[in-house]
């Protein structure tokens, strides 16, 4: 990437909501509870993805207004 941000409208967007096994599919978890983790956070999430090498960026106001839809 050479230090540049990528264009991050076309990333992948990825909420804790997603994949956190205490939700259930009506609630908003996408996954099957098997491959879900107990309530996940966006810095975990974000922990994973750096170890991975996976570009990635947390929006906060994001972060904080998805749980309320």
């Amino acid at each position: 990437m050479d230090g540049e941000i990528p264009n991050i409208k076309r990333w992948v967007v990825l909420y804790p909501i997603y994949i956190n096994s205490k939700k259930t599919i009506a609630e908003g978890r996408r996954i099957g509870v098997s491959k879900a983790c107990e309530n996940p956070t966006c810095a975990e999430i974000g922990d994973c993805c750096s170890h991975l090498k996976l570009p990635f960026a947390i929006e906060v106001a994001a972060a904080a207004c998805i749980e309320f839809m």
